[in-house]
């Protein structure tokens, strides 16, 4: 643990603190003392939990996966954004952290993360220069970029040139799928683009990427067609740099692998052959750790049905929000401390699971029930009229997405099963 991750735990909360109800400031590494209990109703609620036993399994599953794959792990940093939770993540085993832009880059390398790959192609001058300067005077920092574009790999040559002229960046050609996100088009104008980056006397071509989690829709066979034909682009493409000697490192990364699909990938992944140098196969799931109870734990279910046994006891949902009845204006109405500024929404509204009443023994199961809409700061939770749901009354939530969710809460509740708080986490969004 390096001195920025120490701090953390050293550093004083204050009243204030979206969760807590203190009334004077506290170490962070004092709040288990204070023997707070979700239930107890003596927190400031909303208040976001993570269970700590889910992520040890979550954390556990994964990579028992990833080695039975022969594979590597980059988790997606972007999801957490909680140097606890990388810290957990690489003292499991994981290669490097994956991030999506520099400032998140930074935020790692901050707290002592040695390893990043940067999915996506960094274009301002100013953030390039960042990371020219971080390569430049830090020897024991390895960062991979992705380039999509000739223009792109000039700019990250020209400041590496010019900021680090003794490192080349290694990157990572990006490839793409007609109506897609990022990422080169075509069979034809990738290689070209590999033979670009080869020829850069600041940049390194370490190998290929791709994401394939962007095709989630309705036609699930048509999503899996498509899934499965960029992974053997990405595979060829590998297999037609290798042959052309355009990877410039001891090893090729040939890396993808989102939330959704991390099965298919490794399966495709394990069909490329003998190569030049050692392959690494990077998978990049972030969602993994926490899951959800929505759009996350329906892929994962539905991954299920195409493996074993082994399976079964897959990827469990960590991540809960609690609220508080507020009021029960209407016979089929309750508004819950609970809106936008505190749960994702932007698949899925929060979902109801249980309820508690301070002082009884255990929750209870929620039924017939759903969140209907949400203002920022209240949850409308329709129930049946004779529920007896009443003011004071807790509920728990679960989510959908929690990359959305992470980000509304700087400081997240760590609990044992019966929901006592053990700790906390920190994010920097």
């Amino acid at each position: 643990m390096n001195d920025a991750l120490r701090g953390l735990e050293r550093q004083l909360i204050h009243p204030g603190t979206k969760g807590l109800a203190l009334q004077q400031p506290l170490r962070q590494d004092e709040i288990a003392a204070l023997g707070l209990n979700v239930l107890d109703g003596r927190l400031s609620y909303p208040v976001a939990v993570l269970r700590q036993s889910t992520l040890d399994h979550n954390i556990a599953w994964m990579r028992e996966f990833v080695e039975r794959a022969d594979a590597l792990l980059a988790p997606h940093g972007k999801t957490t954004m909680s140097p606890q939770l990388f810290q957990a993540q690489l003292d499991a085993g994981a290669w490097a952290i994956t991030l999506a832009t520099i400032p998140q880059l930074r935020v790692a390398h901050r707290f002592g993360v040695k390893r990043v790959l940067l999915a996506n192609q960094p274009v301002a001058m100013a953030d390039i220069e960042s990371l020219a300067a971080l390569l430049r005077d830090e020897a024991d920092f390895q960062a991979w970029v992705l380039v999509d574009s000739s223009a792109g790999a000039a700019r990250l040559n020209q400041v590496m040139q010019q900021m680090a002229p003794q490192r080349r960046l290694p990157v990572l050609v990006e490839l793409g799928a007609q109506g897609g996100r990022s990422g080169v088009r075509g069979a034809d104008a990738a290689p070209e683009l590999a033979r670009e980056i080869h020829a850069a006397s600041h940049l390194s071509l370490a190998g290929i990427e791709g994401y394939e989690g962007l095709w989630v829709g309705a036609d699930r066979a048509d999503d899996l067609r498509r899934v499965e034909d960029l992974l053997a682009q990405m595979v060829e493409l590998t297999r037609r740099c290798d042959a052309q000697g355009l990877f410039d490192g001891e090893e090729i990364l040939l890396s993808a692998g989102g939330s959704a699909y991390f099965d298919f990938v490794a399966r495709a992944f394990a069909g490329l052959g003998d190569t030049s140098r050692p392959l690494r196969r990077v998978l990049r799931s972030g969602c993994y750790l926490t899951s959800d109870h929505g759009f996350y734990h329906g892929l994962q279910q539905e991954m299920r049905t195409r493996h074993d046994a082994s399976f079964r006891h897959g990827l469990q949902p960590a991540l809960e929000v609690w609220a508080m009845v507020q009021s029960r204006p209407e016979p089929g109405l309750a508004l819950l401390t609970l809106g936008k500024r505190d749960a994702s929404y932007d698949i899925d509204l929060p979902r109801p699971l249980s309820w508690h009443r301070p002082g009884e023994t255990a929750p209870r199961p929620m039924r017939d029930t759903r969140i209907v809409k949400m203002n920022d700061q209240h949850a409308y939770l329709e129930l049946p009229p004779e529920h007896p749901l009443r003011v004071g009354d807790l509920v728990a939530t679960g989510i959908s997405h929690p990359c959305t969710t992470f980000d509304k809460w700087p400081l997240m509740l760590l609990t044992d099963d019966h929901y006592r708080v053990t700790g906390a986490i920190n994010t920097f969004f």
